[in-house]
């Protein structure tokens, strides 16, 4: 398996990964229409030549955090059902921490499942007076600290891009 910066090439591909992961074309049609924004990290894993997974992380706003604090959120993350539980979406969340990492990101959100994204540090937001602006179980909204001390310059509410809307 490769993990790679999404290219050109890839739209198609990625568009049919997160229909098909998801089920339906909502989160697609998200990472359509965020494609190309500055400042987004999106990755694609590749088997023989092959599409198989991709991940999203976009800047966010905290109302309340420091002017200069960067943040991002992680959404999509989707990986083929025929390639589901290989590890895949697991190495995509490492690489795309790493990637926001050397971009100078300090701190992701995600808005996903409780029992998959702490076995990356991920902890609740709301431990940390951190709000997600989508009505969502607080165990479910989570960050981590990918600088140290940042979190303790965010507080508030955690605004997505307007395309999540």
């Amino acid at each position: 398996m490769n993990i790679r910066r999404e290219g050109p090439q890839d739209v198609d591909a990625v568009r049919l990964v997160n229909e098909r992961a998801f089920g339906q074309p909502d989160e697609a049609r998200i990472v359509d229409a965020l494609r190309g924004l500055a400042d987004a990290i999106s990755l694609v894993a590749v088997i023989d030549h092959q599409v198989v997974g991709h991940i999203l992380f976009t800047p966010v706003s905290i109302d309340d955090a420091d002017s200069r604090l960067s943040a991002a959120g992680l959404a999509p993350m989707a990986v083929l059902p025929e390639f589901q539980r290989r590890g895949i979406g697991s190495a995509l969340v490492n690489a795309g921490l790493d990637a926001c990492r050397a971009a100078g990101c300090d701190l992701v959100v995600v808005l996903g499942h409780p029992d998959f994204y702490p076995r990356f540090g991920f902890v609740v937001a709301a431990a940390h007076g951190l709000r997600c602006e989508y009505p969502a179980p607080p165990e479910a909204f989570m960050v981590i600290e990918l600088r140290s001390g940042s979190l303790a310059q965010a507080r508030g509410l955690v605004r997505y891009r307007p395309e999540f809307s």
